[in-house]
């Protein structure tokens, strides 16, 4: 089982110097920096009311994508930044105002939910970590495009290890899509709801899928073997559609 949210890079991943700085993906490459204290609750405040919107965001499932799992309710998991707070902080939100620290520790493409052990800072957990000191077990793909996407919205810098490991997960993924694994049955006794597609992308709820709620959710160009296909009109035929 599988329902997918993505958005797709047509690029080629290097690192190169423009105007004496080196660039990797139109990020700029750089050491990480505070250039100011740091302080999470006070520059990046969030209510915990956003866990209900992540779940929602994932189609009503309560999901780790980290890890595959399922959890019966929302209190099992921790609302988890993909870029962390910190992390964002040493690469750039140091010297932004509270508004964009503020959007950042709020914003749905930088958050998910994770189990309290992969998302703390336990022997193997998340912590504060970037992708070049921790990487998921599985969504791998998902969380290095994902990364990618937050580091652009925010204008943040990597810095040369983050470039190289992004690169190398990228460079050998052929979907970025976060996959819904199927239920091993550790955390649910029951097998878990599918995801409903027209839930996760028909914006105006009119039962299809239009070229600019497909694009809007980052799924364009949509192929006959996406979930959404099937609610969608290609009219040539030719399994592919919002080119």
């Amino acid at each position: 089982m599988k329902h997918l949210v993505t958005l797709f890079f047509i690029t080629t991943f290097s690192i190169y110097s423009y105007a004496g700085q080196s660039i990797w993906n139109g990020l700029v490459v750089e050491p990480e920096y505070r250039c100011s204290p740091y302080d999470k609750k006070a520059q990046y405040p969030y209510s915990q009311s956003v866990e209900d919107d992540i779940v929602q965001s994932m189609g009503g499932i309560v999901y780790g994508p980290y890890t595959g799992r399922y959890f019966d309710h929302d209190s099992m998991t921790d609302i988890e930044h993909i870029v962390a707070a910190s992390e964002g902080h040493d690469s750039g939100l140091c010297s932004a105002n509270e508004n964009k620290r503020r959007q950042f520790a709020t914003d749905l493409l930088n958050l998910t939910l994770a189990a309290p052990k992969i998302n703390r800072c336990s022997t193997g957990g998340k912590c504060g970590f970037d992708p070049s000191e921790w990487l998921p077990e599985k969504n791998e793909c998902w969380f290095a495009n994902r990364i990618v996407e937050i580091k652009t919205k925010y204008e943040l810098s990597v810095d040369r290890e983050e470039a190289n490991t992004l690169e190398a997960v990228l460079s050998k993924c052929d979907s970025f899509e976060m996959i819904f694994y199927l239920d091993e049955g550790a955390e649910h006794k029951n097998p878990p709801v599918i995801v409903d597609v027209l839930t996760l992308y028909d914006t105006n709820n009119n039962g299809r899928i239009t070229c600019s709620e497909a694009r809007e959710h980052g799924i364009a160009p949509v192929h006959s073997d996406h979930p959404a296909y099937e609610y969608m009109s290609d009219r040539d035929g030719d399994g592919k559609v919002c080119e």
